[in-house]
């Protein structure tokens, strides 16, 4: 029922550690900020630390221990390499920002005490591997150097460090690594000026681009003596029109620079002139240099080619001769290679072999050696934006092999229980176990809790995992088009969900994008089979798509008719066919919706007004109208969060009866929003601002009128906010800055029009408002119930259970700081408990008042599990209304299913049914060996 899986996201460094001693292993840090090692042999986690969001890995490297530089280059920790314990901490200090880099040099030792050289901040800190401890530091800020590059020296203990003051003046000096003594200090202008990364190809030689970006400069600083070369890419027989970027790299005597969509290859020759060796204009990824036997070197390059994908391991700087060449078929799905990291092993043989850990545009990880994939990981999962279900395929009628297996299954289980099962047979059960052919058969079931999950990632990877058993089902890689090279901005919407025609029809998703950063971007739209995992046809757009509206309207084929909001406020109708305009049409005038502009400190109600005018006729274009719109003042408030109800959430009743007998109605709107501000002071981190200068306003508001239904204000009080609108009732989290604790508060909301519809007389004479007409333009009469509770908990998401028909009670689902998921029950946080309750009120459920929520541990839906990095939680009802399907995600990802009112009205899924009968069936027996027996003495009795 539960499963949980770990990811670590995309790998940016990679170190490997391969002695002949311990555990083969490879050390990465991600774009997720985690820290893990890997093994080698299969590519599990032997252990790994997932970061902070701001905790940002700059660098990784491994002395005796696994060195991380994070935080910009302010955070230094060594971790244990074999358990990943942290050894030490230590934070440097600078007073300006800069390139942080990291240099663990092989042969740099004080007492016994290796260093490690760190820049950042404007300064160089050496450090102490043993205990972290900061030996020395040398401030460079104070002269205005930014520096580009730390260099080791062979063989000697001094180091260089070379950067640039403004664009143009270039400093290169020379220091004592044991004492942070200054040697020496060069510097020299340079008329044209530097920009962009810098290439180190010797150990006193760089390459870096002027600020024309059309001439290579090389950067000599031996012999204490700084000398510039200009080389001309015209002279090297390119045309350098277009955008210029020397690609970063560790090769010696050679670096990479890119022009437009191909790449050129330049070797420093022994007379200090640059030519190039190579030149490709497909993708093509070359690994930094690795010192594998007696000072050799070696790199590798991986081109694709179709469907395969060449690995080439090239000598120092030999272009012409190959080490290894090798041709691996890819899958399509995984799109290009981004990085590759390459490690050296000994053949039987004694000759040199080489392993290539691959990191595709997919996220994914993969470990090539001898033209072979040994393992993969599809760390995508690690980096979900956006997630929906469908459901599985009907099952059609027929012999099903699932239920021969189940039947097998209950026979293997019941030899087991008795202690007759051999060990072929408990092998046996333990397979079919772990296959759980039932739970994850490829149907739907009767209950509804098999499920697609259907999830979109950061890489533009969707990917289709069965809720049974957490196993991908398939996997697509959304491609680039020629019209659009970067989509951002990806979001998933259930486009056809066919009922009546679930025979007939698949399910498919709507992927909406941009193609560009910019909010005036053009859209890009992508269709998905979900059964299949086929991309059913994409477009894309001449307009932009700042917001998308999902109609509950569909037509005849149960496609949902949805809105893109482009920049101009115009609304665009799809699908584009004559039924779907027909329809819109038909409900033109009751359609409304809203928009937040947060950053403006707006919110406004918006109608469709007419078709567009243009140049170009658009059937499928519209016009819109402001109707209202809120303006909140930006000096004392700032929108930090809106949150509105689901569109498919079910409400069994608007009625609630008290324990006095009374009937209280609902406001059940699906136009309700909560918006929460703060004070712009306040806007930061926690303790960012004083109590005195800090507040929380909520708002109540209806987004068809824009009244305010509700205002509170929260002094003293500063997000973040989490919050959900459930029913007629929102709770929201904040942090209170003048009790320093976290409170939850809740609010409901309740409709006073309908008071008079308690006279039951008016009832049976027909003297009610029920059947009245109801309009969103009429002012309701409402009344709200408020009321605060500490919190001792950081919240990083908020999520309620969602149940069939509503019937069942509700819980909270609360990711905490701690990266697990607590449900707490909804009936703690009602605003009418007290501190003594009456009866009837204990019968009604009300708990007594208390000013803090209770942290049951029982009540964490992951036990002990993490999900680490949760950054949401999605929660569906099952078929069976006492249960809701939880999925939360993060780095991690966890499924389960809740029951809040308890699993009353169903048996679990491994419940021994042939075990039952086998009890039934002894019962029996022993009932009528008992009867007999019975008769036998009271015969004998009787004889007597």
């Amino acid at each position: 029922m539960d499963w949980h899986q770990q990811y670590i996201g995309k790998v940016k460094h990679a170190v490997f550690h391969t002695q002949k001693t311990g555990r083969k292993r490879v050390v990465v840090s991600t774009e997720e900020n985690v820290i893990a090692s890997l093994d080698l042999r299969h590519g599990e986690i032997f252990w790994r630390h997932v970061l902070g969001i701001n905790d940002v890995v700059d660098g990784i490297d491994i002395a005796l221990d696994v060195i991380t530089l994070s935080s910009d280059g302010s955070t230094l920790r060594a971790w244990n390499l074999p358990d990943g314990q942290m050894v030490w901490e230590s934070f440097l200090r600078g007073s300006k920002h800069s390139k942080p880099l990291l240099l663990v040099p092989t042969n740099l030792k004080v007492d016994k005490d290796s260093l490690i050289l760190v820049s950042s901040k404007g300064c160089l800190h050496a450090v102490s591997s043993i205990d972290g401890e900061i030996l020395w530091t040398r401030d460079f800020a104070a002269e205005s150097v930014e520096v580009q590059q730390v260099i080791q020296l062979d063989e000697s203990d001094q180091i260089y460090v070379v950067g640039y003051a403004g664009s143009s003046q270039f400093h290169a000096y020379q220091i004592n690594a044991m004492n942070g003594e200054l040697l020496n200090h060069e510097t020299a202008a340079f008329s044209g000026g530097f920009v962009g990364d810098v290439a180190l190809v010797s150990s006193d030689t760089l390459v870096t681009l002027d600020t024309t970006r059309s001439i290579l400069v090389t950067v000599s600083f031996k012999n204490r003596k700084i000398a510039f070369q200009e080389t001309h890419l015209s002279n090297l027989g390119e045309d350098s029109s277009g955008m210029v970027e020397i690609l970063p790299s560790s090769l010696t005597g050679m670096f990479t620079v890119k022009i437009n969509n191909y790449k050129l290859f330049i070797r420093l020759t022994s007379e200090d002139k640059l030519e190039v060796v190579h030149k490709v204009d497909h993708e093509t990824v070359v690994s930094d240099a690795l010192v594998f036997s007696e000072g050799k070197e070696a790199f590798a390059v991986v081109e694709h080619g179709g469907s395969k994908v060449d690995i080439t391991v090239k000598p120092g700087q030999d272009w012409n001769n190959n080490l290894v060449q090798e041709s691996i078929e890819m899958d399509h799905q995984r799109g290009l290679v981004h990085k590759v990291f390459i490690n050296n092993y000994l053949r039987t043989d004694r000759s040199h072999g080489f392993r290539a850990l691959i990191v595709m545009e997919d996220h994914s990880l993969l470990l090539v050696q001898q033209g072979k994939i040994v393992w993969n990981r599809e760390d995508a999962l690690a980096s979900i934006i956006d997630v929906t279900t469908s459901e599985l395929p009907v099952e059609k009628e027929g012999v099903s092999v699932a239920k021969v297996e189940h039947s097998l299954f209950e026979w293997l289980k019941l030899k087991g229980t008795l202690m007759l099962a051999s060990p072929e047979d408990v092998a046996a059960i333990q397979a079919i176990r772990l296959k759980s052919s039932e739970k994850s058969k490829m149907t739907r079931d009767h209950n509804g809790f098999r499920k697609l999950l259907i999830v979109l990632t950061k890489a533009r990877k969707i990917f289709a995992l069965h809720s049974g058993d957490g196993r991908v089902v398939w996997s697509l890689l959304l491609h680039k088009s020629e019209a659009c090279d970067s989509p951002t901005e990806l979001n998933l919407y259930q486009w056809q969900t066919p009922h009546h025609h679930a025979m007939d029809e698949n399910p498919s998703v709507l992927v909406v994008g941009r193609c560009g950063v910019s909010s005036k971007a053009p859209a890009i739209l992508s269709f998905v089979d979900t059964y299949t995992g086929k991309e059913l046809n994409s477009f894309d757009l001449v307009h932009s798509a700042v917001q998308v509206m999902p109609l509950p309207f569909t037509d005849s084929t149960e496609q949902r008719l949805h809105l893109l909001v482009d920049d101009d406020r115009r609304i665009h109708l799809y699908p584009k066919t004559s039924e779907a305009i027909s329809i819109f049409q038909q409900e033109f005038s009751n359609i409304y919706w809203y928009s937040v502009e947060a950053d403006n400190g707006i919110i406004k109600g918006h109608a469709v007004k007419s078709k567009c005018a243009g140049e170009v006729l658009d059937d499928f274009c519209f016009e819109t109208r402001v109707l209202w719109s809120i303006i909140f003042p930006m000096e004392s408030e700032k929108i930090i969060a809106a949150v509105s109800r689901k569109q498919n959430e079910v409400v069994h009743t608007q009625a609630k009866v008290t324990s006095e007998q009374d009937v209280m109605y609902k406001y059940i709107s699906k136009n309700l929003l909560f918006v929460a501000t703060v004070a712009p002071k306040a806007s930061g981190h926690i303790g960012s601002a004083d109590p005195d200068e800090a507040w929380l306003v909520v708002y109540l508001i209806d987004t068809i009128t824009g009244r305010i239904l509700h205002r509170m204000t929260h002094h003293g009080a500063q997000g973040p906010v989490h919050a959900v609108l459930s029913e007629n009732w929102v709770v929201y989290h904040y942090f209170n800055l003048r009790a320093h604790r976290y409170e939850m508060s809740v609010t409901e909301i309740y409709d006073q029009s309908r008071a008079e519809n308690k006279d039951v007389l008016k009832l049976v004479l027909g003297k009610h408002n029920l059947t009245a007409p109801v309009s969103s333009y009429s002012r309701p009469e409402i009344t709200t119930k408020s009321q605060t509770y500490f919190f001792t908990h950081s919240v990083k998401a908020v999520a309620v259970t969602s149940t069939a028909k509503g019937i069942t009670s509700k819980q909270l689902l609360i990711g905490t700081i701690g990266d697990q998921v607590l449900a707490l029950d909804k009936r703690f946080l009602d605003p009418r408990r007290s501190i003594n309750p009456t009866q009837a009120e204990k019968e009604e459920g009300i708990i007594p008042l208390a000013d803090s929520l209770p942290i049951i541990p029982q009540s964490y839906v992951t036990h002990s599990l993490k999900v680490e990095g949760l950054r949401g939680i999605l929660t569906v009802p099952a078929k069976l209304e006492s249960t809701t399907l939880v999925f939360a995600y993060g780095v991690d990802l966890f499924y389960t299913r809740l029951a809040p009112s308890r699993t009353y009205d169903s048996l679990t899924e491994d419940f021994s049914y042939a075990l039952l009968l086998l009890t039934i069936v002894a019962l029996v027996a022993a009932i009528f060996v008992t009867w007999v027996l019975s008769e036998k003495k009271e015969l004998r009795e009787k004889w007597r």
